[in-house]
């Protein structure tokens, strides 16, 4: 099968072509190379994601991304330098080929800019969504998995969260352009007959993460002596979900819709183990066997206090078992993160 991933130069993306390739599928990676962070990381994860092991020489930004799209392109593997808020790009690309499922992962993440530039947020993460959900249509590409995120449930007074909670009440940009996201899937799904899997992610971690996101951040800063910003009294708490475990989600996914019909879920991805932020800052701490110089700082607006994840459905559905718990999950990312 030919699959198009979007956003799949990044942390998730990149991870996930990778195993498709190793399955034998054809892979069509569609990445804009956005600057919320280095594009260099991109194209290293891209490289990674092919085992490419040559020396990449960096110059400029659009001719580093065409030569990788050169070395990179086989009879399995495409990557387009494209913008999912530009619908004639992605015309193009699905007119020439012969898409069999949509794994939909391109999104502007992250709570706390999304308060500083929530308009960019709608029109990549709903109006991009939208062209290609349009483009779906008229090609007759009748699956897709779509990534959304357990921001949806705010401040949910009831735990773990649950599939069938309400999601009324986002407390960021970014949590409510995924909502709306999950549900123009329906409108799509009920009016055009599209198969579609919402995958709530709960807090992904591992190799190639973000360096915006805290894990990396802490392991950075920590490394190098330097203070790190600590937010509230560190009881915060997250249900973090090993990267390795959020691929075979959403490759359980993808297999459920090849083989079902008439499909609208919304599925949690998570651990099911709850990590508040003191717990996750020590881990790391005994990982690198130095202390943490901390920065107290006050709460930040659109932060949730916790997140846990009910993966009752995701077991039964798609036969989804996480393996890695948070201190293997933990030793795995700083051993890469010394090597790298």
């Amino acid at each position: 099968m030919i699959y198009l991933v979007t956003g799949g130069s990044g942390f998730i993306g990149s991870h996930l072509i990778e195993n498709l390739l190793k399955k034998g599928h054809s892979v069509i990676n569609v990445d804009n190379f956005d600057d919320f962070y280095d594009y260099k990381i991109k194209i290293e994860n891209t490289l990674q994601s092919l085992s490419i092991n040559q020396q990449f020489e960096f110059s400029d930004k659009e001719k580093d991304i065409e030569r990788l799209s050169t070395i990179t392109k086989s009879s399995d593997y495409q990557l387009f330098f494209q913008d999912i808020r530009d619908k004639s790009g992605l015309e193009k690309i699905f007119s020439e080929n012969e898409i069999g499922m949509v794994i939909h992962l391109a999104a502007l993440a992250g709570v706390r800019p999304s308060i500083e530039r929530p308009l960019e947020y709608e029109e990549v993460n709903v109006r991009g969504t939208m062209n290609l959900l349009e483009l779906c249509c008229r090609f007759h590409v009748k699956k897709i998995v779509c990534a959304s995120s357990s921001s949806v449930y705010g401040n949910n007074q009831k735990v773990p969260f649950s599939e069938n909670d309400n999601v009324d009440n986002p407390i960021s940009p970014y949590a409510a352009t995924k909502k709306c996201v999950e549900i123009l899937g329906h409108v799509y799904h009920d009016l055009y007959k599209i198969d579609i899997i919402q995958l709530r992610f709960f807090t992904v971690y591992g190799p190639r993460q973000r360096p915006d996101l805290a894990i990396y951040k802490f392991t950075k800063l920590i490394s190098e002596d330097k203070e790190i910003p600590f937010y509230g009294d560190g009881n915060t708490a997250r249900d973090y979900t090993y990267i390795d475990d959020i691929i075979e989600g959403i490759l359980k996914s993808a297999s459920y819709l090849e083989n079902n019909s008439d499909v609208y879920e919304i599925i949690n991805l998570g651990e099911n183990e709850v990590i508040t932020l003191s717990e996750m800052l020590s881990e790391i701490e005994k990982n690198l066997g130095k202390t943490a110089i901390r920065k107290n700082l006050p709460l930040q607006p659109g932060d949730v206090l916790k997140t846990n994840a009910d993966i009752t459905k995701a077991r039964h559905l798609i036969g989804y078992h996480p393996v890695t718990n948070f201190q293997n999950g933990i030793k795995k990312f700083v051993e890469w993160f010394l090597r790298k």
